[in-house]
């Protein structure tokens, strides 16, 4: 039996239709994004938002976001 190799780009395509129609749109999201490198430097960042912060205040500047959405 020969299978003739198809291009990398229509595997993708067959792979990701199978994947959402099995699997739906939310479980293929979840599925793919574990292979997908984050970007930038979390620690930085982190660093950056929250550096300096108490846990309550953290807390407390959610709570007042929340307030005015």
């Amino acid at each position: 039996m020969v299978i003739e190799a198809k291009p990398l780009v229509e595997i993708n395509q067959q792979a990701i239709r199978l994947l959402y129609r099995e699997l739906g749109v939310v479980n293929t999201v979840r599925f793919l994004k574990q292979f997908i490198a984050g970007l930038g430097d979390y620690t930085q960042e982190r660093e950056m938002l929250f550096g300096g912060k108490t846990l309550e205040e953290i807390v407390d500047e959610i709570a007042r976001r929340r307030e005015h959405t």
